[in-house]
């Protein structure tokens, strides 16, 4: 590694701005080479490894709330153990998302009045690839602005040469098991994007539509008959093959076998009897359009029912051989529900009916279910192999809850649809020949010869990233990378893609690597959501960008404020106004080591010599050993926000608001000055080194300044000193902390003026009495002193009396107009959180955390108002 710069002591400027700092030492972090990974050192068993791969962030994408939440906790991660000594891998890459970057290649395209079929395959996918080259990865600078420690030196992409190779390898391979096949099955398809869509592909909506209940009519021998069906698709009706009811209801018993007459169409379909009909559902009869449901595919299949496709690639209705013909569905959808009324055979109509509908990702087009010829892997095996891995311990899911969550997807997963028709991705390495032919073609096999064709499609993005915990380690190749570094020690992701990625990372790396998991552990994590706990959506205007938070903030707020409401499994909430707090530590922490090292401090040449360290030395000590111990713990429980919370109120209620006081109080006695300097700099070199994989940019700046070291980077993590515990020095500090903090609220109280010195005296607070004074800005009892007001305070070893001659301090009528205005603010806090919890309907809306805290203002307005009132009170009397 190159040795660099090292900022001197005069370098902190008065105050911290992180623009200043954080792109240029990010810069001098890489020249260093610090996140580079070593495998020989791992297998020359010089050092534990510690693996990640990172999520590939789709390389049309910018970084998003949820990007920085997971890089900022993979990045803690990466950083705690490469300072403890692991060898750290954390590899970076980017997926080539084949509908998003192939629509955004196509809508360029549009703008030039033209389309991917004015250019042809080969041209068309090169344009991509120059799209790629020149605008794709955005998302890698802006790992960069929020301090990813990634090994940019293995930079992987899902379509570069070598994860190609993989692919083929285990398609071939899946291939000749029978693993992956090609039939006739329902998908998701996307009339924007003319593809096969996979489930995460689509999101789902509440919207406004409509259920429309149908009269069919048959007639036979037996006579004449009717049943009514609904549906919120009627021009699917054209497309169906029978009506379905329970075998078990009696109402349509007599109906079975029998046929009805379609409707505008006039073909007869059956009256079928199947148990996957919910007879306590409507009429408890249900149309049966297999080729547009995946419910009715079932039973079509199960009854060998035609199966007619009455939807093109475009969702125009096709071979109905009506005049809907040519329309489009929902143009059609209201023509044929008028073609229908006019004909007497609506019976109701429910406007509007609320119901879940699939929306494309990409286009936000209505996705349609649809019978098309695609590839499948066959998941049975698989999938049960995924959940034994899980149930026998090779994979920890954390939290252990969600693991019930991992169990019902593999248990119940279906075949998997691998094919899209799309002309961007990994082309499927299957020929077809002259007679028919079918070829698979392994990587380093030639394709076959003239006649032969190659399919079209290409496969679903998420086959190549289901690869990539070994892939990208150079798998099929036995690399030393795979030797070293597979399986994965932890993928930190988001509760949301546990079926999605990683149950697909699970099967394929379990297939590939004969047994061995792709990771050890899954650390999931919940969804970020606005202050009010509502899902960010455009639609609400709540999205933020933690790019400008980073702009304006800079980057270790942000973190810092993701890391402290990152709790396993749970969703967080994030506001700018709790960004702006994190800033405030980081300036927190900014200021109260420059003020350190203004005073001298500095780490001691060996031991800390223990003769000479006061209680408050000791009390900080032992609090330093005891949150070294914790937060430890923690990181090694993936308790992110405990962590990040433990360390914020040490440095912030501890460190700064208590030691420093007691630190300039005992640098005025020159026999204490060095040892003072010294637990200084002891503990702010070990708080700075805790806080680093948290918020690496202040805490580097402040420790090079600090210590003179080369870089918290590759500092080592600190471990506790080994001392006894000090109870005796607890003790001490919790009769300080209260009795400094009730005289503090007494001066505030009686209108002293937080710098005015006031006579007094303490009595009952051995050992502590000359300190609170110091810290309570107390002078010296003189002739004639005389208490105007007096205080008692309840310690461990009895009750403290403190005496104050407040006479010369307060104005008194400066002071009752003060205390008045804080009542009239007190008065109408009150009034106003009365009135909200007062409120049924806002309480019954409001999250549990906004309702607590009303509460709590209700009750310190409460308190206000009975305080200020009885001072009020004590001034008139006096």
């Amino acid at each position: 590694m190159n040795q660099t710069a090292i900022p001197q002591h005069d370098d902190l400027p008065t105050q911290y701005d992180p623009a200043s700092v954080e792109v240029e030492l990010y810069q001098r972090w890489l020249a260093a080479g610090y996140f580079h990974a070593d495998e020989q050192r791992v297998l020359r068993g010089e050092a534990k490894p510690f693996s990640i791969v990172l999520p590939p962030p789709n390389v049309t994408g910018n970084l998003h709330v949820g990007h920085a939440l997971d890089h900022t906790m993979m990045d803690i991660l990466a950083r705690w153990h490469r300072m403890s000594g692991d060898e750290v891998l954390w590899l970076p890459g980017m997926d080539h998302a084949g509908i998003a970057t192939q629509n955004v290649v196509e809508r360029q395209l549009a703008a030039d009045g033209k389309s991917r079929h004015d250019f042809g395959r080969e041209l068309f996918v090169e344009k991509v690839w120059d799209w790629k080259r020149e605008s794709g990865g955005a998302i890698l600078g802006q790992m960069k602005r929020l301090g990813d420690s990634v090994d940019w030196s293995r930079e992987r992409f899902t379509l570069d040469d070598g994860l190609s190779a993989a692919v083929q390898t285990i398609f071939k391979k899946l291939y000749d098991e029978g693993l992956i096949y090609r039939a006739e099955r329902i998908t998701n398809w996307c009339p924007g994007c003319l593809t096969a869509l996979s489930d995460i592909e689509v999101e789902h909506s509440d919207d406004a539509g409509e259920l429309v209940s149908i009269r069919y009519d048959g007639s036979d021998e037996q006579g004449d008959f009717s049943v009514v069906v609904a549906t919120t698709r009627v021009e699917t009706m054209l497309g169906d093959t029978a009506v379905a009811v329970h075998p078990d209801d009696e109402r349509y018993r007599d109906l079975v076998g029998r046929t009805l007459t379609l409707p505008l169409v006039g073909r007869q379909i059956p009256v079928i009897a199947d148990e996957h009909v919910d007879p306590a559902f409507g009429t408890g009869a249900v149309k049966v359009t297999p080729a547009h449901d995946p419910n009715d595919f079932e039973i079509g299949r199960r009854h060998s029912l035609p199966m007619p496709n009455i939807l093109t690639e475009d969702a125009h209705l096709t071979g109905t051989g009506t005049r809907f013909d040519g329309l489009d569905r929902f143009e059609a959808r209201s023509a044929v529900k008028e073609a229908l009324r006019a004909e007497g055979r609506i019976v109701a109509e429910k406007i509007p009916y609320v119901h879940a509908v699939g929306h494309c990702s990409r286009s936000d087009d209505v996705v349609e279910p649809r019978l098309s010829l695609q590839w499948f892997v066959a998941v049975e095996t698989l999938a049960k192999a995924a959940g034994d891995a899980v149930r026998d311990g090779r994979t920890t899911i954390h939290p252990q809850e969600l693991a019930a969550r991992y169990f019902d997807w593999v248990d119940n997963m279906h075949d998997w649809t691998i094919s899209r028709q799309l002309w961007w991705g990994h082309r499927i390495p299957v020929w077809y020949g002259p007679a028919g032919e079918i070829r698979c073609v392994g990587p380093d096999e030639q394709p076959p010869g003239e006649g032969w064709v190659q399919d079209p499609d290409v496969l679903d993005t998420w086959f190549s990233s289901a690869l990539w915990p070994f892939s990208t380690m150079g798998w099929p190749e036995d690399t030393d990378t795979l030797k070293a570094f597979y399986p994965t020690s932890v993928l930190v992701t988001g509760y949301d893609i546990l079926f999605f990625w990683v149950a697909r990372m699970m099967m394929f790396g379990l297939y590939a690597m004969e047994g061995t998991q792709p990771f050890d552990v899954v650390a999931l994590h919940g969804l970020v959501r606005d202050q009010f706990g509502k899902k960010m959506s455009k639609s609400r205007g709540n999205v933020v960008d933690p790019l400008a938070w980073i702009d304006t903030y800079g980057a270790d707020a942000v973190r810092f404020t993701l890391a402290r409401g990152a709790n396993p499994g749970t969703d967080q909430a994030i506001a700018e106004e709790w960004v702006g707090g994190s800033r405030n530590f980081c300036s927190k922490l900014f200021n109260a080591t420059r003020f350190a090292l203004l005073n001298g401090a500095r780490l001691p040449e060996g031991e800390l010599d223990a003769a000479a360290l006061t209680t408050a030395d000791r009390w900080v000590l032992d609090r330093l050993d005891t949150v070294i111990t914790e937060t430890t713990a923690l990181l090694g429980d993936f308790q992110f926000g405990k962590a990040a919370e433990g360390l914020y109120h040490f440095a912030w209620d501890e460190v700064c608001d208590w030691y420093l006081e007691l630190a300039k109080v005992q640098m005025t006695d020159p026999s204490r000055v060095e040892t003072t300097r010294e637990v200084l700099g002891t503990v702010l070199d070990r708080l700075l080194t805790l806080l680093h994989p948290f918020v690496p940019f202040v805490t580097e700046t402040l420790w090079t300044s600090l210590t003179g070291g080369e870089s918290l980077v590759i500092a080592p993590w600190p471990a506790p000193s080994g001392r006894t515990a000090d109870p005796v020095a607890a003790t001490w500090m919790s009769d300080l902390d209260r009795l400094v903090t009730q005289i503090r609220r007494f001066r505030a109280d009686q209108g002293l003026a937080p710098g005015r010195k006031v006579p007094a005296v303490i009595d009952g607070a051995p050992g502590i009495a000359a300190t609170a004074a110091a810290l309570s800005r107390f002078e010296p009892a003189g002739d004639g002193f005389g208490a105007t007001a007096t205080l008692t305070v309840a310690l461990s070893s009895g009750t403290a009396t403190v005496e104050l001659d407040t006479s010369s301090a307060i104005d008194k009528g400066a002071e009752k107009a003060r205390l008045g205005k804080e009542l009239a603010v007190a008065q109408k806090d009150l009034a106003d959180t009365d009135r909200k919890l007062g409120n049924e309907q806002f309480l019954s809306k409001a999250p549990d955390k906004v309702v607590d805290g009303i509460r709590a203002r209700n009750a310190a307005a409460s308190a206000d108002i009975a305080r200020l009132t009885a001072r009020l009170a004590e001034l008139d009397a006096s």
